[in-house]
């Protein structure tokens, strides 16, 4: 359903298993982010009403989610760290930030949405791949239980943005996007962080 082209390698949850902690701060700080994408995006579509509301409710529940990690660390005596750069992210922004054909208004909201979608995609996939292999079985059930809603936003950015391509091909760019992530994917997967 996901689309991606390469999965994660499962190895990838050792990795995550030898700190907990520091997976945990950093999908604290992806559920933030996420949620202050959606609240920017209310503010550059007002003349959007339903992605509006749409964004109103996926900044409500990353911040949801933001809460529920951080009392998932407190419960377990851990403290929220700082928040880390995130490579991945921005290796996707730099790619999206070349591929600009069509319109610059449409082009540029079109690449915000499947930035969004792709962020929630391989989120989407490293919460399955957790819920299946971890060997802490009150986060496997947590991961269970967050997985849905990245897949709904996952659609929701890529409706959006089929919506109010105006003239381009979103379909013929996701796919390019696709490949291109799963080319990006060869270097990640080898850190304790979500998208790492």
């Amino acid at each position: 359903m996901l689309g991606l082209k390469l999965p994660t390698d499962p190895r990838w949850v050792n990795i995550v298993e030898r700190n907990i902690e520091e997976i945990l701060t950093d999908h604290a700080y992806c559920e933030q982010k996420a949620a202050s994408n959606a609240i920017s995006m209310i503010i550059q579509y007002p003349h959007f009403p339903d992605l509006v509301e749409a964004m109103v409710a996926i900044s409500q529940e990353e911040m949801e989610h933001f809460g529920m990690v951080h009392q998932k660390m407190m419960e377990r005596g851990m403290n929220l760290g700082f928040e880390r750069k995130d490579p991945y992210v921005n290796d996707l922004a730099e790619y999206l930030r070349k591929n600009k054909s069509g319109g610059p208004k449409a082009s540029h909201f079109v690449n915000q949405m499947l930035f969004a979608a792709m962020i929630e995609a391989r989120s989407c996939e490293r919460f399955k791949l957790l819920s299946e292999e971890i060997n802490d079985d009150d986060l496997r059930e947590f991961y269970r239980s967050l997985m849905e809603s990245e897949a709904r936003h996952y659609t929701t950015f890529l409706s959006f943005a089929r919506k109010y391509a105006e003239g381009i091909d979103v379909d013929a760019r996701w796919q390019e996007f696709l490949a291109f992530e799963a080319s990006l994917m060869e270097k990640y997967g080898k850190t304790e962080t979500m998208h790492g």
